[in-house]
């Protein structure tokens, strides 16, 4: 590691490891910090069939390692390293980047830091997490083979893991707490294919999550009724949406009510030469393809930035070379 790159992305997920590519192809030094593993949430996905130009599911750690090795092809680092701030550095106008261990100065950041699984915040739930709790069907569906499992939520990912699921459990209940799914018409059909071994709780929260050592039931509320049933189960598994891993710029970049960074269409924040991609920036739509497409925006305008402060980008060297010193560059609000 070393202490200074043009570049420095927080996170490694696909927005990361995009810009990385593209930040690294444009000639910059880059480094990627993450504190996990390269591939973020993708690792754990079964199954991915939407990603452009990769006929069939792919699986997600495959299509991770193909993104990392892609990555160092092209000369990015990527370094095993938790990112504790991300503050302006004093004087020389770089970005501070303090890691757990030690400190590196980049001239541009790149927040790629993606988001957690959110909890529901119910009875049980802490106690139980990781004792019959889960947010990752990959990880953990094996455990639960031949057994009775609750699922909660109705987006595409629910809808995804609970297919998963299927392959493994005898059974699977999955509440929702509106009268239809909010998933793919491609993931709805698969999973009402599936009946009668999945069971539909509709217009119903989960209120608590009961047990001895380990979760074994789920008690749940009839939005409409207001009645209330028991869930006997094995295991429950949550998915009810995420929640933006900023808390190292909470203070630092603007966010939204919800945390999540703000952005323009070309990634910038409210703070010149950071940008932002990938499921912790302030968008509708949160997809492996957006992520990459977001993570490439984000490396061009980092670039931008970082060859206008170098003296060395394309039209300011033009610039000069016409004899015209005044001409104004305003290829980004952030140059």
């Amino acid at each position: 590691m070393q202490d200074f790159y043009d570049l420095a992305i927080i996170g490694g997920g696909p927005a990361g490891l995009t810009a990385g590519i593209y930040g690294a192809r444009s000639g910059l030094s880059v480094a990627i910090f993450e504190k996990q593993f390269p591939g973020g949430q993708v690792v754990s996905t079964d199954s991915i069939e939407n990603f452009p130009g990769i006929a069939g599911p792919v699986n997600g750690f495959e299509l991770a390692e193909r993104m990392k090795r892609q990555v160092e092809e092209f000369g990015a680092e990527i370094i095993a390293a938790e990112v504790a701030a991300l503050e302006d550095a004093p004087d020389n106008g770089h970005k501070l980047i303090r890691l757990s261990e030690g400190r590196v100065q980049s001239m541009a950041a790149i927040i790629a830091s993606g988001a957690s699984y959110r909890k529901l915040g119910i009875l049980g739930e802490e106690r139980f997490w990781g004792k019959g709790i889960s947010c990752c069907a990959t990880c953990d569906g094996a455990f639960y083979r031949n057994k009775n499992v609750v699922v909660v939520g109705g987006g595409d990912t629910a809808v995804k893991e609970a297919i998963f699921l299927t392959r493994l459990v005898k059974k699977l209940t999955l509440v929702h707490r509106r009268d239809r799914l909010r998933a793919d018409k491609v993931l709805q059909d698969q999973l009402f294919a599936l009946q009668p071994q999945v069971e539909f709780k509709w217009d119903s929260v989960a209120e608590e999550i009961i047990g001895r050592e380990k979760a074994e039931g789920v008690v749940v509320k009839n939005l409409k009724s207001g009645a209330t049933e028991t869930l006997s189960c094995n295991g429950v598994f949550i998915f009810v949406g995420f929640t933006p891993n900023s808390e190292l710029v909470q203070d630092y970049l603007e966010t939204d009510e919800n945390g999540y960074i703000v952005t323009d269409q070309e990634m910038a924040t409210s703070v010149a030469g950071v940008y932002a991609c990938g499921d912790v920036r302030k968008k509708s739509l949160r997809q492996i393809v957006t992520a990459c497409g977001e993570g490439a925006a984000a490396a061009f305008s980092a670039q931008h930035y970082v060859e206008k402060r170098k003296g060395t980008l394309y039209e300011q060297m033009f610039s000069l070379w016409m004899g015209d010193e005044t001409k104004e560059v305003t290829y980004h609000a952030n140059l």
